[in-house]
């Protein structure tokens, strides 16, 4: 039987509709993916160990700090830069503080700039792995271990970059399930 006129055009609208949702459902991972393995938007690689090579060659890494509006936190690097080699392992501390009065659970994202150098900026261990709750008044300081892979130096665009600044910012999520249980206040807000 073949399809006439309505009914072929109904059928292609379907089709077009089913396409445009399964690529609209697959764009975020693969955006996600892409960022992660070209350093686009200033993504940075996630490395399981430290680099087999350091290079002579030194660059400064800039460390930055911000909060998403209404993030009760207060949130600042403990050194502002550092001067490393090429390939050579750093560590950087981050510290965290709950003024409050409750726990505050929070996650950070991050990025580097400049972008050409994204792909090359390998953290090997994070904070902002995993999500952070602190306890009212609690203080915390959290590291990052990093290396600049040696390879940034025959990439024709981030060859040149001498300084590279990774800025985390924290957002405020909620508490996991067993720690809003122990929370008096979540109850209060719950009711």
């Amino acid at each position: 039987m073949a399809l006439g006129g309505p009914q072929k055009t109904v059928l292609q609208l379907v089709g077009v509709v089913v396409v445009m949702g399964a690529l609209a459902w697959a764009a975020v991972p693969f955006y996600d993916w892409f960022c992660r393995v070209t350093g686009f938007g200033g993504t940075t690689g996630v490395a399981q160990q430290e680099s087999d090579t350091v290079l002579d060659k030194t660059i400064t890494v800039r460390f930055d700090a911000s909060k998403e509006r209404g993030m009760p936190w207060e949130f600042i690097p403990v050194e502002r830069e550092m001067e490393i080699r090429i390939g050579e392992t750093g560590l950087a501390f981050y510290e965290a503080y709950n003024p409050t009065d409750k726990p505050v659970a929070g996650q950070a994202s991050y990025n580097v700039t400049p972008y050409a150098a994204g792909g090359y900026f390998a953290k090997i261990a994070c904070f902002c792995f995993e999500e952070q709750v602190l306890e009212p008044g609690e203080r915390v300081q959290m590291p990052v271990t990093f290396f600049v892979d040696p390879e940034i130096v025959e990439d024709p665009e981030a060859k040149y970059v001498h300084t590279i600044t990774l800025s985390y910012t924290f957002y405020e999520i909620d508490l996991p399930e067993g720690q809003a249980a122990l929370d008096p206040q979540a109850e209060t807000k719950t009711n």
